[in-house]
């Protein structure tokens, strides 16, 4: 079978690649009690541990019971987009109009909507390196190309409003920036990010900025995000991270005017609308207990960042820029392996352990990096960090 030239840009996504092997090793003698096998501890997938709290667990089966499971408007529902209005004044003190505000079924399709609305073949987007893949895979599907822009740890491992300058050509389209990032859990310092905008801005292009841990910030200095720096820059968002929605599959996005109507002609021909029963269920995520909830959760991660970050420090797993937010350790294991993956693969069968290699977040130095997710409990994190501890003894 012919298939279509697009997927020659696309690559495996190798974290999911990684936790095939680590699902198999589990299944296995490794893992298994009888043989003196112990659990796979897995630390390599972006989930939160603690699912959607128990009100909007309640506002999905009301939703069930009183049928409303219909199509919703493309744009999501009103009352959803209103309330995500009133969060963005309450949390962040932005004026953000529920007009500019699209429900998608996920911020992958927040994501997959902007870059076909913008982007197309012969188009430049610039990113910073590393990234997470999907955000260059969803470039490469509007027929675009993904321009890495290397970014080390003396600029947070993200990018600057001179590189962005020096790397525009007549090709360039926009940025597609990610603020905190997945995989380092850095934030763009908020003068950076202004400095940016402006250059793209100057140019004539477009800003998109992915902000799904946004929630998720330990550092008031970056609590406020892009959009307050003008209503041209584009922001896409979800409810998985902080609102704890990942299998429910809802995000959104936040829009200038006059994009709304293009992208909702887009969502109405690719997805008809965002699914109903999780609309209704995230309307609950606003209640005052479950923003309680909430809050409580991202000092429980704050409490695992602090912990984990400093054991892994004094182990020799250097991690250079201590995570602002998201749930992410981005750290360098090159003095114990020259090759991430294959020191991935050994933890995963001689640690029971699994993390994600540097592999799928870039090009530059992707060996020597390793992220470890610490939205796992604080009992997984201190029996990963004996584990660790033993394992790098013996190595």
């Amino acid at each position: 079978m012919k298939l279509a030239g697009r997927l020659e840009h696309i690559e495996p996504f190798y974290v999911m690649e990684c936790a095939k092997t680590a699902a198999d090793i589990a299944r296995g003698p490794l893992c298994d009690p009888a043989q003196g096998g112990r659990r796979m501890i897995y630390l390599n997938i972006g989930e939160p541990d603690l699912g959607a709290p128990p009100a909007v667990q309640a506002a999905a089966k009301a939703c069930i019971d009183a049928g409303l499971t219909q199509y919703t408007p493309a744009l999501g529902l009103l009352a959803l987009r209103q309330s995500l209005s009133a969060w963005y004044d309450e949390r962040f003190g932005l004026d953000i109009s529920p007009e500019r505000i699209v429900i998608t079924a996920g911020a992958s399709a927040a994501l997959q909507l902007a870059c076909l609305a913008l982007f197309e073949r012969g188009d430049e987007v610039l990113m910073p390196d590393p990234c997470y893949p999907c955000n260059r895979h969803f470039v490469a599907a509007a027929d675009a190309t993904a321009v890495l822009l290397p970014c080390g740890p003396e600029q947070r491992f993200q990018p600057s409003a001179a590189q962005v300058t020096a790397a525009w050509t007549a090709k360039t389209r926009g940025v597609l920036l990610a603020s905190p990032s997945n995989p380092t859990g850095t934030s763009i310092e908020p003068e950076v990010l202004r400095a940016i905008v402006e250059a793209v801005r100057a140019k004539g292009g477009v800003t998109l900025v992915d902000e799904i841990y946004l929630g998720l910030s330990y550092d008031p200095r970056f609590e406020h995000g892009a959009l307050a720096l003008g209503p041209d820059v584009i922001s896409v968002n979800s409810f998985s991270k902080y609102f704890g929605m990942t299998g429910w599959r809802l995000g959104w996005m936040v829009l200038p005017p006059d994009l709304v109507a293009p992208i909702e002609k887009l969502s109405q021909n690719l997805f008809i609308c965002p699914s109903s029963l999780a609309q209704h269920a995230a309307l609950a995520c606003f209640e005052p207990a479950s923003l309680q909830e909430y809050e409580r959760r991202r000092q429980a991660l704050r409490e695992r960042r602090d912990y984990v970050v400093p054991a892994l420090q004094a182990l020799g797993l250097h991690v250079p820029v201590v995570p602002d937010g998201a749930f992410y350790a981005w750290m360098d294991v090159s003095r114990f392996s020259d090759n991430s993956w294959d020191f991935a693969f050994e933890l995963m069968h001689k640690a029971q352990l699994a993390l994600t290699p540097g592999r799928d977040f870039g090009r530059a130095d992707a060996p020597r990096w390793m992220r470890l997710s610490f939205a796992s409990s604080m009992d997984d994190l201190e029996e990963t960090i004996a584990r660790l501890s033993q394992f790098l003894r013996q190595a």
